[in-house]
């Protein structure tokens, strides 16, 4: 029996024919070594240091760093002791080491604690019966027998079970999320001939499929048994991690064992995505670099005509080196490299990660964000992107399930051309019925229970045999499972009108017709996938008729449907209603089959269902032959209800500037009332559809398909630039490749920022392809929850998520950086300053044990804090205010203009840092007579301006002032004060003398009134631009943030002070009417009769409020 040479993978039972030995000799090698045992961890106790030491040394700037420490261990190039940059890297690397290690455990701890499985036990066949062994001694080929509530141990071919057809439900909870019980169904053969043991020890089958893979929604093989070829798919395959549920035991053949089973396939790194700051960020620290490079050839160069000029004639400057003035420039030039290192940020990305983490617990902790009724919480799933929330420009938002409940009721139906809607129905004669269904026709069910109408019976047959729902017995009661909330609603309808769906086999349904039992032979069954978009049954009659039975699209239908078809005309217009009503329809036809033709077909339908590749593809094929000449039954009609909160969660994204396209497989009525009902589109907006709209360069010839690349992507050009001047935009009738393709189309030609949001696997493209990706678990599973950046229970919740948390995250991020910028700048420039008085030597202006710690210690935690919790207006005012958004959408508060701003800023503190004391150091003297004017004491009091300066600066910049962020200013200079005397003490020094050498310098200088005033001086002058700056900012050039602070002031302002009581006033529970009555009238002592009116002051009118007596 041929087979394809090219076939990726196999298992195989006792003996290979030997037709295949030379085919597949080298997998043979690959199969008998392949195990069960599996490594979730990324580090163990030995590889830890070495490996995550690799990882982080793979980055730019670690890279740089540590080249700089190899520099400082050089003695004519090093200027500074080699701690001043071991200190902070040990730090940056050690604090990533351990988020890189929690991240590890937490993977571990993902993947069903790896070492306990391992050793648990399960039951393998070893001739001639089964023995217990240890779950990582399974090997693939091995045949292994499952118990009820029992863990899967790899990924395996379901063979047989104790129940009947080989049925076997699986929990997969811990695999994709999903709660629901899926079913699992042996083939026919092997159901039938390996139920004892005996029967599997002769079982000697060969599975030919693809090779491993990460996809739980795919698998295609083929076994190859007693001369013939049994097509498998994913329904025959139980996959690790699942559990065995309402099954007593089954029996299985290892296909994919360890590292090949399909959910660790799935523990892989996902797609990178980054965010337009950390792009902006990363060119920012090579801009950084280059003016790194460029100060220090300028200094060098400085150095040497200093040494040409000065340096080689003065006699005290001797050193008795015979280098010339050009080397001693170039050894200046790798010395200001090690001095002027922190000009690029050692801790800047650690700082970002612990940002982002803090601001993703944030999210998660979100209570407004939590749904109740499901216990589902939002969730950051990613800690990478949440900036990126602050400036999205474009939703892409699914509709079913998303914008609507996905929550699927049976409302209507056209049936032979008539409509079926009016009072509420009684369904009581039905013992089958479905007690929350309701429906309100009461003509329909008189129709049914006639049996008069053979269409109306017809139509509700389709409904209970064309599906692919299992069902279950629960005390007596009929519980469905159904792939899809549409396909449920439906079979339940057919079960409320009589058409009850009692149980399936491989080969067979069963159905109750109006309490008559009727089983029906399944021949065929061509599912439904959303290129189809239509699912068929072939069925043989108890009479030995052969019937085709299709529902689907209407799109698809009507262009399959036979010429001598009835009702199609009353059918379309029904549809267009039910589109109008926002219901989603289906078509339901039929077709009648003979023998010969479905004999010549099914020949043409196996070949197809084993072949290895494109078995899909080949399968379409197939299925297009039999599904046509359909003769039309009627129409459903579902209703699917929008979630709480949809239109006024539309309508504040789109104050905020954010585009909303809504990608939808509906059919165009549908989705555009849909778009009405949300808000979306509006009574006053001029609706334009694509189909009448043609590209201005085309003909009648290339008007549907273009001719080369060019056109293509003029096309795709003109689409983008029009949909983009819409204030909305709903695509209809896409497929989950087109929802991506739009897409990426928007970000590549608007170079925009997308966010895409769904609920099902049809969106998994569409969320993968976006910046950020959205997924809301809803009813059809967790797959766009899995494949998602952020997931939530409801669509309101992205209000929140972006106009809130992304601003702020965006707005923290942003002040951060600028601030992060500024202090570096104004430390490190010092020393460019301080080079033009010591002869350009690479002399360093600060206390070596200052460099070490200014990053780490003395001013990280306040800006830290203002990355994390600060906020310019609070979250009722982002949600009140959208306007508040666009900031984020143009990039206004970080980009190289802001980052050129902080340069400046930094230079001009450098520049009053060092010349101030300077000049106040020129001709001083004490109070003692002693003259405090020594470079070591010059280092304390630039240093000390310094840190006042950059901690009383992100104090100006805090916008929301907490206990912690008071605390972590007061604590940074209360550190450093207690550092600076510690290290400057003596008897540090007498422990270490060459490592403390500023013995007495502290003490001694800040005694000293005048330095205070120094200090003061340059701290004074430093800040007070900043202050007149802001003010003239805030009051001349407000920003959104502050027009929207000063007017809620104002309206505060404005409210009227309350009503008070007399405090002495008894607590009265006594009310009356809210309207006036008839007291004056009556007490006048008038007449009721009118008379000419008299303008008469109301007494009431003198009434006016008195404060309380004091």
């Amino acid at each position: 029996m041929p087979f394809d040479t090219d076939m990726e993978w196999f298992s195989l039972r006792n003996q290979l024919p030997s037709i295949f030995l030379n085919i597949y000799f080298v997998f043979i090698v690959r199969v008998a070594t392949r195990g069960n045992g599996i490594k979730t961890y990324k580090y163990n106790a030995l590889t830890f240091i070495p490996l995550n030491l690799l990882e982080q040394f793979k980055r730019v700037a670690n890279l740089y760093f540590l080249a700089l420490l190899i520099l400082q261990i050089i003695p004519e190039i090093t200027t500074l002791p080699w701690y001043t940059t071991l200190v902070p890297l040990v730090l940056v690397l050690g604090i990533t080491a351990i988020k890189d290690l929690v991240d590890d455990l937490v993977r571990t701890s993902c993947f069903e604690h790896d070492k306990e499985w391992g050793g648990e036990m399960t039951e393998t066949f070893s001739k001639p019966r089964f023995q217990e062994s240890k779950w990582m001694n399974i090997h693939v080929g091995d045949v292994v027998r499952l118990k009820k509530n029992g863990h899967i141990p790899a990924d395996i071919l379901l063979l047989s079970s104790s129940n009947p057809n080989s049925l076997c439900y699986v929990e997969t909870a811990e695999l994709d999320g999903e709660t629901n019980l899926k079913f699992k169904m042996g083939l026919k053969v092997t159901d039938e001939r390996l139920q004892e043991e005996g029967q599997l020890a002769q079982f000697d089958a060969m599975i030919v499929c693809e090779e491993p893979n990460n996809r739980l929604d795919k698998f295609t093989g083929t076994m190859c048994w007693r001369k013939d070829r049994f097509p498998l798919d994913l329904d025959n395959m139980m996959l690790r991690g699942c559990r065995i549920r309402n099954t007593d035991e089954c029996h299985g053949l290892v296909i994919f064992a360890g590292a090949d089973t399909k959910i660790m396939r799935n523990g892989g790194k996902t797609r990178f995505k980054r965010t337009k700051i950390d792009e902006l960020m990363n060119y920012m620290v090579y801009s950084i670099f280059v003016i790194l490079i460029l100060v220090c050839a300028g200094l060098a160069i400085g150095n040497t005509f200093w040494y040409e000029e000065v340096g080689s004639k003065a006699w005290y400057l001797k050193d008795g080196k015979d280098q010339t003035a050009s080397y001693r420039g170039f050894l200046s030039f790798w010395g200001y490299i090690i001095v002027l290192n922190t000009m690029v940020p050692i801790s800047l990305y650690v700082s970002v990660e612990v940002i982002r983490l803090g601001q993703s617990k944030f999210i998660n902790w979100d209570l407004q964000m939590y749904y109740q009724e499901k216990d589902t919480p939002a969730k950051a799933r990613t800690t990478t992107l949440n900036e990126q929330l602050g400036q999205i420009e474009y939703v892409f938002s699914d509709k079913t399930g998303t914008l609507t409940q996905n929550i699927m009721a049976f409302k209507k139906c056209t049936i032979a051309g008539r409509t079926f809607v009016q009072d509420l129905v009684d369904f009581s004669w039905n013992k089958y019925a479905d007690s929350k269904f309701e429906y309100l026709d009461h003509s329909l069910v008189a129709c049914i229970r006639s049996k008069k109408d053979k269409e109306t019976l017809e139509f509700f047959k389709l409904l209970s045999l064309c599906h692919t729902v299992m069902v279950e017995q629960k005390e007596d009661e009929l519980v469905y499972q159904a792939a899809s909330p549409d396909e449920g609603a439906l079979v339940t309808a057919a079960r409320n009108f009589g058409f009850v769906f009692l149980s399936r086999t491989q080969d067979t349904i069963t159905i109750s017709e109006m309490d008559q039992e009727m089983t029906y032979e399944v021949l065929a069954l061509l599912d439904f996938n959303s290129d189809r978009k239509r699912m068929s049954i072939i069925l043989r009659f108890p009479d030995g008729r052969i019937r085709l039975y299709c529902k689907g699209a209407d799109t698809v239908i009507y262009e399959r449907l036979s010429p001598n078809s009835r009702h199609k005309e009353v059918t379309q217009t029904a549809l267009d209603i039910f589109a109008n009503q926002t219901l989603r329809t289906l078509c339901l036809c039929y077709k009648d089959i003979s023998k010969q033709e479905f004999d010549a077909w099914a020949k043409k339908h196996k070949d197809a269902s084993v072949a290895m590749g494109n078995r899909e593809a080949a399968l379409d094929q197939v299925y297009e032959q039999i599904e046509n000449n359909f003769m039309m039954i009627g129409a459903t009609a579902i209703e699917d209800k929008l979630q709480d909160g949809v239109p006024a969660t539309i309508a504040k994204l789109a104050k905020a500037d954010i585009k909303i396209w809504v990608l939808t497989g509906d059919k165009k009525e549908t989705a555009e009332n849909i778009g009405y009902s949300c808000e979306l589109l509006t009574d006053d907006m001029q609706i334009h559809y694509g189909d009448d709209i043609k590209p201005a360069s085309a003909t009648p010839q290339d008007s549907t398909q273009p001719i080369d690349d060019w056109e293509k992507e003029s096309r795709q050009v003109d689409f983008v630039n029009m949909a983009c001047e819409c204030e909305a935009v709903i695509c209809c009738r896409v497929t989950p490749k087109q929802k991506a393709n739009v897409v990426s189309l928007v970000k590549k030609y608007k170079k925009a920022v997308t966010l895409s949001i769904g609920d099902g696997a049809n969106d998994v493209n569409m969320i993968k392809t976006a910046d950020i990706g959205v997924g809301i678990s809803g009813q059809e599973g967790m797959q766009a929850v899995m494949s998602s950046d952020y997931a939530f229970a409801q669509f309101r919740y992205l209000e929140r998520l972006l106009l809130v948390h992304g601003r702020w995250s965006y707005i923290r991020m942003c002040k951060f950086l600028r601030y992060f910028f500024f202090k570096n700048f104004a430390f490190t420039l010092v020393h460019f300053w301080y080079s033009f008085f010591n002869g350009f030597s690479a002399q360093v202006a600060y206390e070596d044990w200052f460099i070490t710690l200014y990053n780490v210690m003395y001013s990280s935690l306040p800006v830290l804090l203002v990355g994390l919790l600060d906020q310019d207006v609070n979250d009722k005012l982002s949600r009140k205010f959208p306007k508040l958004y666009l900031p984020g959408q143009q990039g206004a508060l970080f980009n190289y203009k802001n980052f050129f701003i902080s340069l400046f800023h930094g230079i001009f503190t450098s520049l009053v840092v060092f010349f101030i004391p300077y000049g106040a150091f020129l001709q001083t003297m004490g109070q003692d007579g002693e003259a405090p004017s020594d470079y070591q004491s010059l280092a304390v009091v630039m240093a000390s301006s310094l840190i006042f300066t950059v901690n009383l600066q992100i104090s100006l910049d805090t916008s929301y002032w907490t206990f912690v962020n008071c605390f972590a200013v007061l604590c940074s200079i209360a550190i450093y004060f207690g550092i600076m005397f510690d290290i400057h003490s003596a008897g540090i020094h007498v422990i270490f003398p060459s490592t403390f050498t500023f013995t007495g310098v502290a003490p001694n200088a800040l005694r000293q009134p005048y330095l205070w005033l120094t200090i003061i001086l340059t701290v004074g002058i430093s800040l007070l631009p900043v202050i007149f700056i802001q003010f003239l900012c805030k009051t001349i050039w407000p920003s959104v943030g502050d027009n929207v602070r000063h007017k809620e002031e104002e309206e505060e302002k404005k409210k009227p002070a309350p009503f008070q009581r007399d405090r002495r006033s008894r607590r009265s529970a006594y009310a009356f009417s809210h309207s006036r009555g008839y007291a004056d009238l009556i007490a006048s002592g008038r007449s009721i009769r009118r008379r000419p009116a008299v303008a008469r002051p109301d007494p009431r009118d003198s009434i006016t409020e008195v404060p309380p007596s004091q």
